[in-house]
């Protein structure tokens, strides 16, 4: 687990760094000391190099430069137009130096130097995040009304985010120490500050869209036209209905073929007429009960329905059978006791 002093956290006051060493300095790390050192001194241990190491990086002109922003000065709304682009980028953009103290040197198991931002440094973000970047952000998106909350919220969270923030590098970063204890990344390591302090700027995001229920219009056929499931005519349909009627009383429009030239002895298989059914004698059934259909649209009654009944069935031994089959032997008989002949036309009796 990385641990770091309590300096390290956010809001606290700047401390002396702490410094673990190995058993035996770098020599590279003893001629950086040398160089800046003004006055001799014998680095001959290790303890002697943190002695002055705890010297160099505590001082309060001890500032390292990490790397150097370009901004804009106002929101874009309120940029300069030139034709220019010199003067135009000159009036609209202010570079902002990223400077930050050593905190923490490890050289024993993580080989790494943590620095953090300057006061100065934090505060001139936080204006910058909430007078600029901020206000850039609320005119690209439409209002909403908890949109005011969210951009507070935002800039909370960007207090705290640039306050907590700590950039840790590779130890080989003391190779840019100046002197006085100030310094400079070298070999690209602003580069990856650039990127570090860019990700706190966090977007501003508007809410997601509301999930509409689409509710479909009623049928125009809920009201007067479908009752309980069942479609009922109205208006003109409902009056050119054809009244109700007993199909019983209807007559058969094609009488009983009879056949004119079987003999007695053929014929003794066709029903007798006092065995013959009148269709016109049988009385008319009870009609079923059905309810009146009342329409809403042209308020009309009509008279009840009754259902048709089923025709008479006839059992074969009750219908005629073909003469000529039983005469020329040359017809079959069907499974129902029907016989026809495949060579002989057949026969119809004459209209009476």
């Amino acid at each position: 687990m990385q641990l770091l002093p309590k300096s390290a956290a956010a809001f606290a006051p700047r401390a002396a760094p702490n410094i673990v060493l190995n058993t035996r300095v770098e020599p590279w790390l003893t001629q950086a000391i040398k160089r800046v050192n003004k006055v001799k001194r014998t680095l001959n241990n290790p303890q002697q190099h943190h002695r002055v190491l705890t010297e160099l990086l505590g001082g309060t002109a001890a500032i390292w430069n990490l790397a150097s922003i370009l901004l804009p000065k106002a929101p874009k709304a309120e940029l300069r137009q030139d034709d220019d682009p010199l003067m135009e980028a000159m009036h609209n953009y202010a570079m902002i130096h990223i400077q930050a103290y050593v905190v923490h040197i490890d050289m024993v198991s993580q080989h790494e130097v943590a620095f953090k931002l300057t006061p100065e440094t934090i505060d001139a973000l936080i204006e910058y995040h909430k007078d600029i970047f901020c206000v850039d952000a609320a005119a690209s998106l439409f209002d909403w009304p908890e949109k005011e909350a969210q951009i507070k919220k935002l800039q909370d969270e960007f207090k705290q985010a640039v306050n907590r923030f700590v950039f840790r590098t590779h130890i080989r970063a003391l190779e840019g120490l100046e002197e006085d204890g100030a310094g400079e990344l070298l070999e690209g390591r602003s580069e990856v500050v650039k990127g570090a302090v860019t990700q706190l700027f966090a977007p501003l995001l508007a809410p997601p869209p509301h999930m509409i229920d689409i509710v479909h219009p009623a049928s125009a056929y809920s009201n007067s036209g479908v009752i309980a499931g069942w479609w009922q005519p109205t208006g003109f349909l409902a009056s050119s209905q054809p009244t109700s009627f007993d199909p019983w009383r209807v007559l058969p429009s094609t009488p009983s073929p009879t056949s004119t030239t079987c003999s007695d002895n053929q014929c003794q298989s066709w029903p007798s007429t006092s065995m013959a059914l009148d269709l016109t004698q049988l009385p008319s059934p009870t009609p079923s009960y059905s309810q009146p259909v009342y329409t809403s649209a042209a308020s009309l009654y009509s008279s009840p329905q009754t259902l048709s009944a089923m025709p008479p069935i006839f059992y074969p031994s009750q219908l005629p059978q073909s003469c000529a089959s039983m005469a020329t032997g040359t017809g079959s008989m069907d499974p129902y006791g029907f016989g026809y002949n495949v060579f002989a036309a057949p026969q119809y009796a004459s209209t009476m």
